[in-house]
């Protein structure tokens, strides 16, 4: 198991790498630069702020520069947040998402599994048709649709709940951007879980746990429930990682001080190092989170083996 993580941090230093150097060049040549603004600057406070960070070098200079100081932690200044460091910025930003992401994470996981698992149980049913039709709408409609619609009826109508904002960081606050969050991840749990639990109750150590006389909460918690998790398991890698660093649309839609807000921030205004740092760390959690998945799969499938 040790080689088999030492492997896997290994090759990911060229991915992130290779994420790194195509991320750079994107950024340089798209339309438009951090200083283009409305109302031009004057020719030489222009070359002062250019020099200063060092956009007047050569390309291929400036890539060198970026790698250098990205290998010792050292992302730059921010070209919007001039009093503050990427660095300083994902570290204020990263807590708000984390929290945020990871209880829509769990709340996802818990509804998600349980809804599938019964409809599963309740196979072409009316059980099973109303709760895939309503994952079927989860999953289309997207969050900056379900986002201002929740605000519109809990917030400003009902008055239940604040429009936006972090508030104390209570559950009073964050009701709808988790809300928000989870529901297209419950939807795809749902539906994940109710196809792999109805291909493993079909299996043949289902069947002989059955003959055997087994009580069916046994066979399917016991028995089932650890193979009809194995896609949601290979799931929960990339779903993990864009909750967990930020949904840009939510963290947008209800002023949440998060990653994702400051990628949209970063990208809107040409903020290289900002939205590098932001694609660096998405990259990183995409990473960490395939190779815990991966460890999950050989707990729980033992015909799973890193050797």
């Amino acid at each position: 198991m040790i080689n088999f993580v030492l492997r896997r941090l290994m090759s990911a230093i060229p991915t992130i790498f290779i994420v790194v150097t195509i991320s750079f060049f994107l950024m340089r040549f798209a339309p438009g630069g951090p200083f283009s603004l409305e109302r031009p600057l004057p020719p030489q406070t222009m070359e002062n702020i250019i020099a200063t960070f060092h956009l007047n070098d050569p390309l291929w200079k400036q890539y060198l520069h970026y790698l250098g100081n990205a290998f010792t932690g050292d992302f730059g200044p921010s070209f919007v947040y001039k009093d503050n460091t990427v660095a300083q910025l994902m570290s204020q930003a990263l807590p708000y998402s984390i929290r945020l992401g990871g209880t829509a994470l769990i709340l996802a996981l818990v509804i998600g599994v349980i809804l599938g698992t019964v409809a599963a149980l309740r196979q072409n049913g009316w059980i099973d048709f109303t709760l895939m039709s309503f994952a079927t709408i989860g999953i289309t409609v997207p969050n900056f649709v379900v986002g201002p619609v929740l605000t519109l009826i809990f917030a400003l109508s009902l008055s239940w709940l604040p429009a936006g904002g972090w508030g104390d960081g209570s559950l009073y606050y964050l009701a709808l951007p988790i809300t928000v969050l989870a529901l297209p991840q419950v939807a795809i749990i749902a539906r994940l879980t109710r196809g792999s639990m109805i291909e493993a109750l079909h299996t043949d150590h289902i069947r002989t746990a059955r003959a055997y006389g087994l009580p069916s909460r046994t066979v399917v918690i016991t028995h089932a429930m650890r193979g009809a998790l194995l896609p949601v398991v290979s799931y929960l890698a990339p779903a993990a990682a864009a909750l967990l660093t930020g949904s840009a649309v939510v963290e947008s839609i209800f002023t949440i001080p998060g990653v994702g807000r400051f990628f949209v921030i970063g990208a809107l205004n040409r903020d290289y190092p900002l939205v590098m740092a932001t694609v660096l760390l998405v990259s990183i959690f995409v990473i960490v989170f395939n190779l815990l998945v991966d460890i999950a799969y050989g707990l729980l499938d033992p015909r799973v083996r890193h050797d």
